[in-house]
């Protein structure tokens, strides 16, 4: 799977943020359902010329949705998908996300 079809965008949250800030730099990634921990760290390296020591891979359930139809109300759901947090060796950093 190619680099730039593994990582979908990062997560720019708080919770994020904060880590990213965070001595150990964790940089968190909506990531293809499809992928693995190491073709992540792979791509991760790849994109953005850094050394990856660590990747944890979650998956995201979608939560209830409730929307207003013609007559009546409509119940779905968000669609699931995954996340993976990545911790970069000491000293560096992704500038793109940075700035």
């Amino acid at each position: 799977m190619r680099a730039d079809r593994v990582i979908i965008e990062p997560i720019l949250s708080e919770k994020s943020n904060l880590a990213r800030e965070a001595e150990c730099k964790k940089y968190t990634f909506r990531v293809d359902p499809a992928a693995n921990k190491f073709e992540i760290m792979a791509a991760v390296k790849e994109l953005f010329n850094v050394e990856c020591t660590a990747c944890n891979v979650m998956n995201v359930k979608g939560k209830p949705k409730f929307s207003r139809a013609k007559g009546g109300f409509k119940k779905g759901y968000t669609p699931s998908w995954k996340k993976a947090i990545v911790t970069l060796a000491k000293g560096q950093s992704i500038a793109a996300i940075e700035g």
